[in-house]
């Protein structure tokens, strides 16, 4: 017998073809919590979750660029970003989660049991079929793409006004962006900051005229036009930020406490496109709670939610799922 250590090496990269009942793609709020009520309901889930990098596909998702979360029930004192994962992920195990840290490259919708492969997307066979499989593989923040601006992610740097705003408090604030989403941001922030700036690259918003007039009308909103951020500064925390004109090539500082990206996010939808319904933003199209177009597919969590993008609410929606592919497994089965 070959030792375990090289057969999870051939499963990873997609040589061997194992059987579960739930599949569950995506090790955040949602997949995690999905994996709580799929393992109590003894379906011995599967969870794929993904590899470790500095975007959100990474195993625990977005929570795992944050410091501390204040904003989640049950957490009288907030409780770090990586922390609340780890206690997610825990608790999934304890009543039978599996996991596997890798990435999904290929999956295969035309029949069932669903064919998912890890490694190689050319291999032959999968390396998992799930009879019911449940997508909860979130969505990104556009970012600025800037060195420093990943050195500081959760240190001064935000993607969410309602996850962070609070650590803000009479402190001088940025927010990027010129769409609905940046303004909502900004307008949610002057609850707590001094001052925010608007940084936008073009000289007009592109955002609706209602939140455009509420913007201009709020006495503590500013406007940095024609604008792009060059550099975030500090080294432990945000201290400021560089500027530079698009038209004039002036380059300016300016000191902020915050900065917070809007300018918009994208699904972790391409593993799917061609096979599952998306929506014209690119998130999964969801009915009857978490169903897809696909009978025995799931989606849950941001990559099918634009709204509101809370752990809570992805939470939710991924304990929604699993009952739901409880309910349907039953359904083909006569019974689990």
């Amino acid at each position: 017998m070959e030792p375990p250590h090289q057969w999870e090496y051939r499963r990873r990269v997609g040589q061997v073809t194992e059987a579960r009942q739930v599949v569950i793609v995506g090790s955040g709020p949602a997949g995690l919590t999905a994996a709580i009520y799929a393992s109590r309901a003894q379906l011995s889930p599967l969870v794929i979750e993904g590899e470790p990098s500095s975007t959100s596909d990474q195993p625990g998702g977005q929570l795992m660029l944050t410091t501390e979360v204040e904003n989640f029930p049950g957490f009288v004192n907030g409780i770090m970003g990586p922390e609340l994962m780890q206690v997610f992920r825990e608790q999934a195990a304890r009543f039978g989660t599996d996991y596997v840290t890798a990435k999904v490259t290929r999956v295969d919708l035309s029949a069932r049991p669903f064919g998912l492969w890890v490694g190689d997307p050319e291999a032959t066979e999968p390396s998992y079929r799930a009879d019911a499989l449940i997508v909860a593989t979130g969505a990104r923040s556009l970012m600025l793409n800037l060195p420093s601006e990943e050195r500081l992610l959760g240190y001064g740097v935000s993607t969410c006004a309602t996850c962070d705003g609070f650590f803000f408090r009479e402190r001088d604030i940025a927010v990027v962006g010129g769409g609905d989403s940046a303004l909502e941001e900004a307008l949610f922030l002057t609850r707590f900051a001094d001052s925010v700036t608007v940084i936008h690259r073009r000289d007009r918003l592109r955002a609706s005229k209602v939140m455009q007039q509420r913007a201009f009308a709020h006495p503590k909103i500013s406007f940095r036009w024609n604008t792009v951020v060059e550099d975030v500064l500090g080294e432990s925390k945000v201290s400021g930020v560089t500027l530079r004109d698009v038209v004039t090539d002036e380059v300016s500082t300016l000191e902020i406490a915050g900065l917070f990206v809007a300018i918009g996010h994208e699904p972790n939808t391409s593993l799917f496109k061609g096979q599952l319904d998306l929506e014209d933003n690119g998130y999964v199209r969801t009915f009857d709670g978490t169903r897809t177009n696909v009978e025995g597919v799931f989606a849950c969590g941001d990559v099918q939610d634009h709204e509101y993008r809370q752990a809570v609410t992805a939470a939710g929606s991924g304990c929604m799922a699993a009952i739901g592919a409880e309910r349907w497994i039953e359904e083909q089965t006569g019974g689990i």
